[in-house]
């Protein structure tokens, strides 16, 4: 999850979460902070899988309905008051439908004139409405869900779509229809050609000697014939 977000280089997943959330970061910008943030990491690090072995837990489920009793038990013990007692923590205005698109792994993809998009070695093919048809060229957002699901977002709608698994073809239930299987081989002859362009370049830069090079070696092998017999 801290892993940069390709929505944006300077930022991680974490902290896309958060900036959707409205939530902002406070940095342990002191040595100080910094030395009691580790300490307490260290400490949970340690006790927290001590206890979880003496409770027997061995699944996460067992530790996710375990983990509110720990939290109680831990903050009564080394939590400390705050002077001030006001509560500062703003309402949750999220839906259940967004925290779920929230809590996402996301990444762009750009459209091609063919309303087609890769991910993970499949091929997704929006579905060719009038509204997707203004996406082409443009940049639309995978959310990938912690069960595996997938969905296609661009500026908070949902679009629909077909897949086509490059590796074992079309995937059952979501066959392509045939005049949509002209968006996938269209979408395949342009990855085709620009993988040609670019060995086209890997082949420019092995090219063989110059002829003035050639000619120079040749000449030194006519002066010392050596040259050529140790060759």
């Amino acid at each position: 999850m801290n892993q940069k977000s390709s929505l944006n280089s300077q930022i991680t997943q974490f902290g896309r979460i958060l900036n959707e959330l409205n939530i902002d970061i406070i940095f342990a910008n002191s040595p100080q902070a910094k030395g009691r943030v580790e300490r307490a990491n260290r400490t949970l690090q340690d006790r927290l899988i001590k206890e979880m072995r003496l409770e027997g837990i061995s699944s996460i489920a067992e530790a996710n309905a375990w983990l509110p009793c720990f939290i109680e038990h831990f903050n009564q013990k080394f939590a400390k008051c705050a002077r001030n007692s006001k509560n500062l923590h703003l309402p949750l205005t999220e839906s259940n439908l967004e925290l779920d698109d929230i809590f996402t792994w996301q990444e762009p993809r750009k459209v091609t004139k063919n309303l087609t998009i890769t991910y993970d070695k499949c091929i997704y093919i929006l579905e060719p409405t009038e509204l997707n048809h203004k996406l082409a060229g443009q940049y639309i957002s995978i959310l990938e869900y912690p069960d595996g699901t997938l969905a296609l977002m661009h500026e908070g709608r949902k679009l629909n779509y077909s897949i086509f698994n490059k590796l074992a073809g079309l995937q059952q239930n979501e066959i392509v229809e045939n005049k949509r299987l002209g968006s996938v081989l269209a979408h395949i002859q342009q990855q085709h050609e620009v993988l040609e362009k670019q060995n086209k370049r890997s082949r420019a830069k092995k090219s063989m000697p110059s002829r003035k090079a050639q000619k120079a070696v040749i000449e030194q092998r006519n002066l010392n014939p050596v040259l050529d017999s140790c060759g």
